[in-house]
């Protein structure tokens, strides 16, 4: 009989050591904290704290990322107010980005909107931007966050028309837009009129909203960015993020022209 059949045998008969008490004092294991032998009670006894460590510690990081949740709930809603309580619609492109400069701790955000109304050509926020660009946002079905590597719209970040007025944590004036010319990570979100449809019967209204958008021709870019090279990356996760593209989407549509 070998060990595995040895295994197999007191596997599917569990009850064995019940009826011989006896073995489990008798039977020592090589303890791996040291080199005296344990009996296999001891054995079982430490296996169940090292378990015990190891789930303290998931439900310690479980406690972590539901407290940055909170948080970042937290700063989204302060962020949405700011945001739906602007009636200048003149000044609602500077709300949504400096917004979330000051609420979100971002360093850098900027963004364009295209086919806007007569009234608003003339702003900063309806410059022209190139054709790569606005084929760019309208392949873009999902937030995209990483390196910086060359985007047009990053150089947005660099001649921020928001940086100037934006306070550093500490209470001093942010860094100007050329202290910040080394974007070295970004977000992208392209800006899509929201759906007003019903959800299929078959897909949450989550889901539907997704495909919607996504087929829906963007009319603008939301560009946050970084110095730091960690700060957006391709693993973070993008639920808020996309939470932001759809409130901005909803409220900048009304810039667009009819």
């Amino acid at each position: 009989m070998n060990d595995r059949e040895v295994a197999e045998y007191l596997l599917a008969n569990p009850e064995f050591f019940s009826q011989h008490a006896e073995l489990l004092a008798a039977i020592r294991l090589a303890n791996p904290h040291g080199k005296a032998a344990v009996s296999l009670q001891e054995r079982q006894m430490d296996m169940l704290r090292e378990k015990n460590k190891l789930l303290e510690r998931r439900l310690a990081e479980l406690l972590r990322y539901g407290h940055e949740n909170d948080s970042i709930a937290a700063k989204f809603n302060r962020w949405t107010a700011r945001v739906i309580a602007e009636r200048d619609a003149h000044a609602l492109p500077r709300t949504v980005a400096q917004g979330l400069m000051e609420v979100f701790d971002v360093p850098q955000a900027a963004l364009r909107v295209w086919d806007v109304a007569d009234t608003y050509r003339d702003a900063h926020f309806a410059r022209q931007v190139g054709e790569e660009v606005r084929l760019f946002a309208n392949g873009l079905d999902a937030p995209y966050c990483g390196a910086n590597t060359g985007f047009e719209a990053a150089q947005w970040l660099i001649a921020n028309e928001y940086a100037s007025t934006v306070s550093a944590g500490d209470g001093a004036p942010a860094a100007a837009a050329s202290d910040a010319a080394c974007i070295e990570s970004v977000v992208l979100l392209a800006l899509r009129e929201p759906s007003v449809g019903e959800p299929a019967s078959h897909q949450t209204s989550e889901e539907s909203e997704a495909l919607t958008q996504a087929a829906a021709p963007a009319f603008g870019l939301l560009v946050m960015g970084s110095p730091d090279p960690r700060r957006f990356h391709e693993g973070m996760a993008t639920d808020f993020l996309m939470q932001i593209g759809t409130l901005a989407s909803a409220a900048l549509s009304r810039l667009l022209a009819r």
